[in-house]
């Protein structure tokens, strides 16, 4: 919705006119200015900085189209609707040539045609301007980016404080979410990577992703990861309202991308979305084990889900699960470089184990880091990725 305190500038030569829109439109909420002629409407305009005009085509000394072309030459992008009574469709055709975000018709029989071109001439300005920040968002990023794989090619010890400074803050509370991290590289660069982030008002995302391989050319993909999950937020936003953000579509998007990269890796991930308002998780495996482990009640159990690994093969499908959270519990989702730290000879004993460990550690990341003894771990086979989300633990 835009701004109910908008500011308008109506300019008419017609007194009684322009005394009608500006009652009615400050009915509807607006605050009006007027201006009975071009050049007094250019200099109201200079002045003010309205977020809308109106503006009569036929006026004398500056008419309603080179008013139109003044303000354009000042670089300023504000919404014009031209309310006329000439009706001929030259002027009409100029004036949405200049630029002109609407063209009505006098006598305006019904004003509340005027209001919804208003609104909607607002809506469109808003959305332009947040696409533009957008925009520059993402560029900024993408320079971010590009820099970040010189260094990470370039030099191990820098390349390694890129990768720490891509990771969320950790903890980070977002209403009553709790999130929590920690990644243990074998060697000094890790190809494991986590991230969580606000979609919207109501929706957070997170995932955990562990690369193929170990070292640079593994954290070179948690990089690309980075760029590839950032410009898939921003392109959804740019119609200015967000369809659903399906972690399926997130992991099809980042499939479809590494196998055209041509880069030799895959990647195995876990995705999901929390909408806050409903509680409802909604996840989605890519050929990732261990599963996350659901802690509740001092219980821990995997959840469901299966699903190929991400990178690999050009027909993968990826599925969603759905599921109602509880109103106190911990979600931990964690590499596979932990099932080396865990007791048993085979793998089906060491998952057997892990939600014993988590139900032992409370379901909270210090509680794992004391029961795996994560604080005086030796030399690593692999990377180990540790993510703790939860809410109401006591």
């Amino acid at each position: 919705m835009h701004k109910t305190s908008a500011t308008l500038l109506i300019i008419d030569d017609d007194d009684v006119v322009r005394a009608s829109l500006a009652a009615y439109l400050e009915d509807s909420g607006f605050k009006v200015l007027q201006a009975n002629n071009g050049l007094q409407g250019l200099e109201v305009f200079q002045q003010e900085g309205p977020d809308l005009m109106i503006c009569d085509l036929r006026m004398p000394q500056v008419d309603g189209l080179e008013l139109i072309r003044r303000i354009n030459a000042l670089g300023v992008e504000v919404p014009v609707i031209v309310v006329s009574g000439a009706g001929v469709m030259n002027d009409a055709v100029e004036a949405l040539r200049l630029g002109a975000a609407d063209y009505l018709i006098k006598p305006l029989e019904d004003l509340a045609v005027l209001e919804h071109s208003v609104r909607r001439a607002l809506d469109r300005a808003r959305l332009r301007v947040e696409n533009q920040l957008y925009r520059e968002k993402l560029e900024a990023t993408n320079r971010e980016l590009q820099a970040s794989l010189h260094l990470l090619q370039e030099d191990q010890n820098a390349g390694r404080q890129v990768q720490m400074n891509m990771l969320p803050v950790t903890p980070w509370q977002a209403d009553g979410l709790n999130f929590a991290h920690q990644i243990i590289p074998s060697l000094y660069l890790s190809g494991d990577f986590v991230d969580y982030f606000r979609i919207d008002e109501r929706r957070i995302a997170f995932y955990l992703a562990d690369v193929s391989g170990h070292g640079a050319s593994s954290a070179f993909v948690t990089v690309l990861l980075k760029f590839m999950t950032t410009r898939l937020l921003y392109e959804w936003r740019r119609g200015g309202t967000l369809p659903e953000f399906k972690p399926s579509d997130v992991l099809g998007h980042i499939n479809r991308g590494l196998i055209n990269c041509k880069l030799g890796k895959h990647v195995t991930m876990l995705g999901g979305v929390i909408d806050e308002e409903s509680g409802m998780l909604t996840y989605s495996i890519g050929g990732h084990l261990p599963l996350p482990i659901l802690f509740e009640n001092g219980q821990a159990r995997y959840l469901e889900g299966r699903g190929l690994p991400v990178g690999l093969f050009e027909e993968a499908e990826y599925g969603d699960l759905v599921m109602q959270l509880p109103e106190s519990f911990s979600l931990t989702l964690l590499s596979d470089g932990i099932l080396d730290l865990l007791p048993g000879d085979t793998l089906k004993e060491k998952e057997l184990a892990l939600p014993q460990l988590v139900s032992q550690a409370g379901g909270t990341l210090g509680g794992l880091r004391q029961v795996l003894g994560l604080a005086n771990l030796g030399e690593m086979p692999d990377d180990i990725a540790l993510l703790v989300l939860s809410r109401n633990l006591a």
